[in-house]
């Protein structure tokens, strides 16, 4: 397998930045771009659902008749059907356009990570929210995302999550995310 970018913090904590498809990601759960109605038509989220099953459906239409539509700080979760994951996290990222974006993917990942310490999960594995269907600008989303790894992974030392992990589908994204990490890296002089 081939080396990627990882970055380890000061509290133990990892961040690695892979290309592949998170629906075979192996860690404890998977973040999935959804919709707030947990509707699983394309992206990420068809795909969630033809590799875990329709169990993933199911759970999903369960989840918005109880607890209503998901929002950008109030995710979902689910069980990860028959991917090796044991949960997926149901975040809604912002639609480019529709205002307050920046915010709102901001939300999404820190209501994924505050789902991941409810459901005291070890790993987790977060697509690019957003950068497909949605618009939400590559760069801009990586920015945001590198942002907020490091910011949790420093504030939250003792949290139960110690691998954060971002699958990027295709090379260009991979290639986005990794320049925006060597950036951060730079910065810090390590």
């Amino acid at each position: 397998m081939d080396s990627h970018p990882t970055h380890t913090f000061p509290s133990g904590k990892t961040f690695e930045i892979k290309q592949g498809d998170i629906t075979l990601a192996k860690t404890d759960a998977i973040v999935n771009a959804a919709n707030k109605l947990l509707r699983h038509g394309g992206g990420v989220a068809g795909a969630t659902v033809h590799r875990g099953g329709l169990a993933i459906e199911a759970e999903s239409t369960m989840w918005v008749a109880e607890h209503g539509p998901i929002t950008p700080s109030r995710p979902a979760y689910t069980t990860g059907g028959e991917m090796d994951c044991k949960y997926v996290i149901h975040v809604v990222g912002p639609v480019w356009g529709e205002g307050e974006e920046k915010d709102k993917l901001r939300w999404a990942i820190r209501g994924a990570f505050r789902m991941g310490e409810k459901l005291e999960i070890r790993s987790i594995s977060f697509p690019a929210v957003s950068t497909g269907i949605y618009g939400f600008p590559a760069d801009l989303a990586a920015e945001i995302f590198i942002d907020e790894i490091f910011s949790y992974c420093t504030a939250n030392g003792v949290s139960s999550i110690e691998i954060i992990a971002m699958v990027l589908y295709d090379e260009e994204m991979y290639g986005r995310f990794t320049a925006k990490l060597q950036d951060r890296i730079e910065t810090l002089g390590t």
